[in-house]
């Protein structure tokens, strides 16, 4: 049997015809992959299970005991960013694999590369306005579009330009926590100015608990009809699908940049030697998760203020952040490198990591929404682990089976035949396969 490289879209970048034995899969990266689509939800269940505020502040939802907070505590050093920078990084190597095999097979790069990214981004606003108001494949689809002019860098460049685009993020999130120091202090005063006080309101809003009539409007909209949270979205949220790019794209598309750099170089694809692995992990974690743990307690013993969120939460954790991701990468690796049944398992998973993105999205807003079990807002911290843990086995359990017999997952199938504009060869072929 002949393998073949299997991309973010979870299929070969050409047809299996075309791929000759040397372009082998690299299994390495649907590992990875696997793994952080699965460590995404993990994170994203507090805002599938309450409102936006949980997910920045774990005072305005879920949180009613010690294992709550110790819960809080792990997601913050491990998951929160991380798996989200991990999908990025992995997002840049595919890009880059889908170029450079179209190249190869005398495609157009470009037309391959930006029809893939239209139809993501088509995907991605359906999932938002439809589904969920936390997306993540707008904006990935948007920030795809720089990377082409990146492609022919070299490891070094694409390094460099990723640190550049994190250093951006870094100033412009410490520019608001400055600000957001500075008014805090400001509405303390006696007399306030006014224009302060909104101001200081319009910043805190994201982070300090929903009460009152606000938040029964809010739970009349997520355990309301379907139509209610579609029009919502299409109306008072319209625009976010857009506004994330100018916020959080720099270091996004730092991101996957140093991706590209991480295929490029041999990271993902598993060629460096087992002791630079371990080396990357232990300086990652060793520096990453003693600053994490800093981190955590001053939030903790600031209450989750707003202005301690924007200082600690956003700003401090942006240059630390892609050592954490670096050293989960690694460790995956290591761990992972005599594959085994589980692993299996977890690679087909990533092979369908756009199905299964998009699938958790679908579950877990029937699970909590009010067209649907309408748990919302019911559930502590710890105990979200439960639909988490459900979950990730239903992915371990279908996506191995499926692609047993088919060359794609669902949704994989549907991105890649729009993409090219005719349907793609679903099932495989016994005879071919053989």
């Amino acid at each position: 049997m002949t393998d073949i490289a299997i991309t973010t879209d979870g299929g070969a970048a050409d047809s299996p015809a075309l791929d000759p034995p040397a372009l082998s899969r690299i299994a390495t990266l649907d590992i990875v992959r696997g793994i952080a689509v699965m460590g995404i939800l993990a994170m994203n269940i507090v805002a599938f299970a309450g409102p936006f505020q949980a997910y920045m502040n774990p005072l305005t939802h879920g949180m009613e005991g010690p294992a709550d907070l110790a819960s809080w505590v792990f997601s913050f050093i491990f998951v929160d960013g991380k798996m989200r920078g991990l999908f990025s990084f992995l997002f840049g190597a595919s890009t880059l694999l889908v170029i450079e095999r179209a190249t190869a097979s005398g495609q157009s790069p470009a037309k391959v590369h930006y029809m893939r990214m239209i139809w993501l981004l088509v995907f991605g606003l359906l999932h938002f306005y439809l589904i969920w108001w936390g997306d993540i494949l707008a904006l990935y689809a948007m920030a795809g579009f720089f990377l082409y002019f990146f492609r022919n860098l070299s490891v070094r460049a694409l390094i460099g330009w990723g640190i550049g685009l994190v250093a951006v993020q870094f100033l412009m999130f410490a520019g608001l926590a400055a600000l957001a120091q500075f008014t805090s202090v400001a509405i303390a005063a006696p007399n306030p100015d006014p224009d302060m006080v909104r101001q200081w309101e319009e910043m805190s809003r994201g982070f300090v608990p929903l009460a009152g009539q606000q938040l029964a409007d809010h739970l009349a909209l997520f355990q309301g009809p379907w139509s209610g949270l579609v029009e919502d979205r299409a109306s008072r949220q319209a625009l976010k699908p857009f506004t994330s790019l100018p916020f959080f794209g720099w270091e996004t598309v730092g991101y996957m940049l140093f991706g590209m750099a991480a295929l490029k170089s041999g990271f993902f694809r598993g060629e460096w030697p087992m002791a630079r692995y371990r080396k990357m992990a232990l300086i990652g974690f060793g520096i990453g998760i003693p600053v994490y743990g800093l981190l955590a307690w001053l939030l903790i013993r600031a209450d989750f203020a707003p202005q301690a969120i924007f200082a600690f939460s956003f700003a401090a954790t942006v240059p630390f952040r892609p050592l954490m991701i670096l050293a989960i990468a690694s460790l995956i690796i290591i761990v992972t490198r005599n594959g085994g049944f589980l692993v299996d398992r977890i690679a087909a998973a990533g092979r369908a990591a756009f199905t299964n993105y998009l699938g958790t999205s679908l579950l877990m807003t029937t699970i909590f929404y009010g067209y649907g079990l309408n748990l919302y807002m019911s559930l502590s911290r710890i105990e979200m682990w439960i639909p988490v843990l459900a979950a990730w086995t239903l992915m371990l359990l279908w996506s191995k089976p499926w692609l047993d017999r088919f060359r794609y997952g669902p949704f994989e199938w549907l991105w890649r035949s729009l993409s090219r504009m005719e349907l793609q060869p679903m099932r495989k072929d016994p005879a071919a396969e053989a």
